[in-house]
């Protein structure tokens, strides 16, 4: 067939398809997603590891859940529910010996507790990258110690080290001054954290 000449219409046609989408500028690159957010509330694994190692112990022929001593001092900090210390919130004062709870009053001190916690460990973190194992493991952490303001593993967490701030978990295993053999079984029961560390230093967030 001998060569014919594009009509107009079929000229048209392609000069339109060469054309960038409606909207589109093709000086600018495309816009790279925003990273995820940090999360700022405890998941269901980090719930479960709290429940897994405080457990709801002392539960009295009448139902009543009641508190029992430090395992490391043998008297105070004395402990209800599922590791609740310090003010009771029932009955006011302060939790000891003879304090004593229902299922209900245990479930929502351990929600309460939980939110501040979380905020705890919000705040502590800043904007470092933290995927949601890893928050679930600093709040477990903090929930048992008190201590993520100033323990060295959230200074390696803010600075990048995760391999090292993992590593510090297993040095928080003593009460009263003696190494507990619960609390290795705790610090070494954080799976999760210590391999997203490592999948996290090479895809952050």
């Amino acid at each position: 067939m001998p060569y014919q000449p594009a009509t107009p219409l079929l000229s048209l046609l392609r000069k339109l398809a060469a054309l960038p989408a409606a909207g589109a500028d093709e000086s600018s690159p495309e816009t790279p997603p925003a990273a995820p957010e940090n999360p700022t509330t405890v998941g269901p694994a980090g719930i479960a590891l709290i429940k897994r190692f405080e457990g709801c112990a002392r539960l009295r022929v009448d139902g009543m859940i009641e508190a029992y001593p430090d395992p490391g001092t043998g008297a105070a900090p004395w402990t209800i529910g599922w590791g609740a210390t310090g003010k009771d919130h029932v009955h006011g004062g302060r939790i000891g010996p003879a304090t004593a709870w229902t299922q209900a009053q245990c479930d929502a001190r351990l929600a309460d507790d939980l939110s501040r916690y979380a905020a705890d460990v919000v705040a502590a973190v800043g904007d470092a990258p933290t995927t949601p194992a890893q928050f679930d493991a600093l709040v477990a952490f903090h929930y048992n110690t008190g201590a993520i303001g100033r323990a060295t593993l959230t200074r390696k967490h803010r600075e990048g080290d995760r391999e090292g701030a993992a590593r510090e978990f297993a040095r928080w295993n003593r009460a009263g001054g003696k190494v507990l053999k619960g609390l290795v079984r705790r610090r070494a029961a954080a799976p999760p954290r210590r391999s997203s560390i490592l999948a996290s230093a090479n895809n952050p967030g």
